[in-house]
């Protein structure tokens, strides 16, 4: 199951008459679609993450999950971030289960779920392994586990490949699209990686400037990369194609 998001004249500044980090923005994003937001550092693209999650109130605006205002967390939206916070004197499983307690389910329900999710993401065979004992592509297994257990309906991702080696990255690319093929999740992905969005999105929203706006918004065609959508999108970022 899985829940549209629509941003509405959204506006977000820190602090009493700050400048505004991102400029009034209107965006939706289809049920159980994969959208890419794509820019520079600085531009406001984790603010619209942070801010669709609930940890960011808006300046001016509205953020809709379903039918339902975003007024704060929930367990409807499930976070992943680049760093992994996991718990090190925890197992796998145990970081998952942990997880879990905030949604007042038994014992038994926690482990259950934890298990189902870490099998999810190819990790059944490590539930009882330390971080420590984990390599950094497994233990952003956990991580992604971790979301998925509360079983959300939208799943948003602050750049979590970004600390992985080029060949775990990729790994990691090809197992978020056959779970999001599998699951329909709504997803949300930043990244300032062009190639990274095109190999995971069906559409690449492109953030710039400051404060942040919308520069184009590019539907990605099924199939290889595409040059001529490379080059454009680098282009509206001003870097070389």
């Amino acid at each position: 199951m899985s829940r549209d998001l629509r941003l509405e004249g959204l506006s977000v500044g820190y602090g009493a008459g700050a400048a505004p980090v991102l400029e009034p923005t209107d965006l939706e994003f289809a049920a159980g679609s994969f959208t890419a937001l794509l820019g520079p550092s600085g531009c406001g693209k984790s603010t619209v993450l942070n801010t669709v999650a609930g940890f960011v109130r808006p300046s001016s605006g509205l953020v809709t999950a379903g039918r339902s205002p975003v007024t704060g967390p929930g367990p409807d939206r499930g976070v992943v971030f680049q760093h992994y916070a996991l718990f090190p004197w925890r197992t796998a499983r145990g970081n998952v289960e942990f997880a879990l307690k905030r949604l007042g389910l038994p014992r038994a329900e926690r482990r259950r779920r934890a298990l189902a999710a870490l099998d999810e993401v190819g990790l059944a065979d490590g539930a009882e392994k330390y971080p420590a004992q984990l390599s950094g592509g497994m233990q952003q297994r956990v991580a992604l586990a971790r979301a998925l257990a509360a079983e959300p309906e939208v799943l948003l991702m602050d750049e979590p490949f970004g600390a992985l080696d080029a060949l775990t990255r990729s790994r990691m690319q090809q197992l978020l699209r056959a779970l999001w093929q599998r699951t329909g999740l709504t997803v949300l992905f930043v990244t300032h990686d062009i190639d990274e969005a095109l190999a995971l999105a069906e559409r690449v929203v492109v953030l710039g400037g400051r404060p942040g706006r919308v520069l184009a918004d590019h539907p990605v065609p099924a199939g290889p990369p595409d040059p001529a959508l490379r080059a454009l999108i680098a282009g509206h970022l001003g870097t070389p194609s």
